[in-house]
């Protein structure tokens, strides 16, 4: 074992397949005895302790071994790119039930809001014993990460996949993929690691090993799964720095334009998607008839439509930004997520977003225009100053959200050390984390002072326990 190696970086086959069916089941090489005594340790905790939750990583510090397997990091490159984040979320599956969990998308700390298309965020479950069908491990709903809905019957599930192997093995997901725990019909100790990660820089080239330039589908393709081809294109195209690549890619047909149009409202959410996405790549008929969709209000097609909107480029910006005034607050929030996943060619944007957190608008709103200002990032100076306001939000979502978005603007973000300072006594566990996490990023000598101060008066220790308050 060496964990100097470089990362494992991930081929164009292994992110074919991510893109498509939203995981892959990879493993670690770790020699027996590591994970012998990780067991150990894990068991010894929960027995007398509890479970550990946030606090996992200090507590059994072999875990960050884990972490930096160039497997893992390599995967983690793969997908989020250089210098991605591991949140301050983190959690110490046990499962010894006999009766299998329900299927779940994980949420977000806390509150419902707008799920990526675009791999912002993934997760790393780890399976540190064996861990045969028998006893328990992650089900997995393979092409699911794009739907709000289950798609599948419940009692009825087909082409589950399952996170079973050797110890070692780990699934890499997308952050809203539909998953569950599966039986444990064994009786036996299952541990799985869940742990998060965040993209904090936008993609300007593959991270990968990427060799072939277009896009295809992966060689095993499931059947079992509903076709994107637009879509996962897209993603693709957007993984490989390519913003709005859609547009003009399909005819604009206003005839054709009004009838995927309506699919929006009438048709199964897989049917529903496809159609946003062509008419993302129609041009102006195609965007007018998803601007129409926004504006109506309704749930599913304005969701739905924001999708398309989020992947047709530059020609959307302007109803977007229009689109900010609406007196229907999903209309708004939907819009505001919309200019966020067009990035720099919503720069002229910035000036409405932040004139929204100026009037108060409804916290749902100031949530979706914390995160869009950290993915638009220019000019950083308006976007800082709109971040800046957000940390002092009453809301906490919107707190704690506007410390991930200054922690991907990094370095420009300095103007914001003196909020994010006062942050780091939030109330909140993740405003503080966030706050943290934000003055790493931002990396001036300001900011590491800033950070270092708050961690030694915050230092944890991983050998205190009640049994073991002060000695050995």
């Amino acid at each position: 074992m060496n964990n100097e190696r470089q990362p494992v970086l991930l081929t164009d086959e292994q992110m074919r397949t991510f893109i498509t069916e939203g995981f892959l089941i990879l493993k670690t090489d770790f020699p027996e005895d590591f994970h012998r005594s990780l067991l150990q340790q894990l068991t010894h905790v929960y027995e007398n302790e509890g479970n550990p939750g946030n606090n996992l990583l200090p507590r059994i510090r072999e875990v960050q071994m884990i972490f930096d397997h160039p497997v893992v990091t390599g995967a983690l490159t793969s997908v989020l790119g250089p210098g991605y984040l591991m949140h301050t979320h983190r959690h110490g599956h046990f499962n010894a039930s006999p009766k299998a969990g329900g299927w779940h998308k994980d949420s977000y700390w806390g509150y419902k809001r707008m799920r990526n298309h675009h791999p912002w965020w993934a997760m790393i479950m780890y399976f540190p014993q064996d861990t045969p069908v028998e006893l328990g491990p992650t089900g997995i709903m393979p092409g699911t990460q794009n739907y709000e809905s289950r798609v599948f019957e419940a009692d009825e599930v087909t082409g589950e996949a399952l996170a079973s192997g050797g110890a070692g093995t780990f699934a890499l997901i997308h952050y809203d993929i539909w998953h569950r725990s599966t039986a444990n019909i064994l009786g036996q100790e299952r541990y799985m690691l869940k742990f998060e990660f965040m993209r904090t820089q936008a993609p300007s080239a593959p991270s990968w090993d990427h060799r072939e330039a277009g896009w295809k589908r992966p060689a095993a393709f499931s059947t079992e799964i509903h076709e994107h081809d637009l879509l996962w294109e897209e993603t693709w195209n957007w993984l490989c720095g390519r913003v709005g690549s859609l547009a003009g890619t399909q005819p604009a047909d206003a005839g054709r334009a009004a009838e995927l149009a309506a699919r929006l409202e009438e048709a199964s959410e897989p049917e529903a998607l496809n159609a946003a996405y062509t008419l993302a790549g129609m041009g102006a008929p195609g965007v007018q008839a998803l601007l129409a969709a926004l504006e109506r209000g309704s749930g599913h097609a304005s969701r739905l439509a924001t999708y398309g909107l989020s992947a047709a480029g530059a020609e959307a910006v302007g109803g977007l930004t229009a689109a900010l005034g609406s007196p229907q607050p999903l209309t708004a929030e939907y819009a505001v997520f919309a200019l966020g996943e067009l990035r720099y060619l919503a720069a002229g944007s910035v000036p409405a977003l932040n004139r929204l957190l100026e009037a108060g608008a409804p916290a749902e709103v100031r949530r979706a225009v914390a995160e869009a200002l950290g993915l638009i990032g220019t000019p950083a100076a308006e976007a800082v100053a709109g971040l800046t306001r957000c940390l002092e939000d009453a809301d906490v979502q919107v707190r704690f959200t506007a410390g991930l978005s200054l922690a991907r603007l990094g370095a420009p973000a300095e103007a914001a050390v003196p909020q994010l300072a006062a942050a780091l006594e939030d109330e909140n566990r993740y405003v503080r984390g966030h706050a943290a996490e934000a003055l790493h990023y931002i990396g001036t000598e300001q900011a590491k002072d800033t950070l270092i101060r708050f961690l030694m008066n915050s230092r944890w220790c991983p050998s205190t326990t009640p049994q073991s308050t002060f000695y050995p």
